[in-house]
């Protein structure tokens, strides 16, 4: 199979943003729960689960002000059963990785909502879900996660992917050590 191309993988190819970490805003749980409605009501009996993930879910972690969600439907690469229904919710098709776990993005035209979406039973889902809950327990690696972010975004990034490859060595530190201490999710 070939290699997919980058400007296949990034809808509209790669865009250059300034990374800009604001204290935890209470108001981020609420705006996740907007959207969640708004996806249930798209969505209809398609979907699986809808989960809060990323800093904004974290409270008291410092965040990049954008709303991070999972979406779990039965076959992600099956776009036709639920794509054009979040399209048709004013949601924009950012992301298409069909060689990493089929995952799918939409965001809002805003592009302060991002909602990846999964296939049931993704291993993925269970990385993301347990690492958002060790960031919300243990007050340690919260402040750990917060401290590189922020040295992070004082760097100049040619987008949000580059800062985001920036973090994974402690983002899977983290997650190694949640997955570690899991009962199961």
């Amino acid at each position: 199979m070939s290699k997919i191309m980058e400007s296949e993988v990034l809808i509209g190819g790669i865009e250059k943003r300034e990374i800009v970490i604001v204290d935890y805003d209470p108001i981020w749980p609420n705006k996740f729960l907007e959207h969640k409605k708004k996806i249930e009501v798209a969505l209809k009996d398609s979907f699986i689960l809808i989960e809060h993930i990323g800093s904004t879910s974290v409270p008291q972690l410092a965040a990049k002000p954008i709303i991070d969600i999972i979406i779990v439907v039965e076959d992600s690469s099956n776009e036709a059963t639920y794509l054009p229904t979040l399209l048709d919710a004013s949601y924009v098709l950012r992301v298409r990785e069909p060689e990493w776990h089929q995952h799918r993005m939409v965001r809002t035209p805003e592009r302060d909502v991002h909602a990846h979406i999964f296939s049931l039973g993704c291993p993925e889902i269970k990385r993301q879900i347990a690492f958002r809950n060790r960031l919300r327990q243990i007050d340690g690696e919260r402040l750990l996660y917060e401290s590189v972010k922020r040295q992070l975004a004082k760097q100049d990034w040619t987008d949000m992917n580059a800062y985001a490859s920036a973090k994974a060595e402690v983002v899977e530190q983290i997650t190694a050590r949640a997955l570690s201490e899991s009962d199961g999710i």
